[in-house]
């Protein structure tokens, strides 16, 4: 994931530094505006290596919505059926396996 895409440096202060604040004029560093006198600004270095981290849970939290739409849409039915006895466990537990097939979470450098 890191490196992917240009980081996203006003994702990064809103995740990482919330109670501050801040302006950004365009997406590089030299346009970021400190205005929180009680925290010390940032270097683009420390927001470069909180990038990869809030990239990551950036995506795992994407990946979270699309699955919990599809589990409502399409396992959650099968679930009802199968508790109802029209349908099989394993019919439910592979429509749930579809759907971790289908929308996997990110994959962390050095992580297996």
């Amino acid at each position: 994931m890191g490196g992917d895409k240009i980081m996203d440096i006003a994702l990064i202060l809103s995740k990482r530094y919330p109670d501050t604040q801040w302006t950004l004029n365009g997406d590089s560093y030299s346009g970021l505006e400190w205005l929180s006198e009680d925290v010390t600004k940032p270097t683009l270095e420390d927001l470069q290596a909180e990038w990869a981290d809030v990239e990551n849970e950036a995506e795992t939290a994407r990946i979270q919505g699309l699955r919990k739409a599809a589990y409502a849409d399409e396992s959650d039915p099968i679930f009802f059926d199968y508790q109802r006895g029209d349908a099989t466990e394993q019919e439910w537990l592979d429509a749930v396996q579809a759907i971790k097939d289908r929308y996997p979470y990110p994959v962390v450098e050095g992580e297996s």
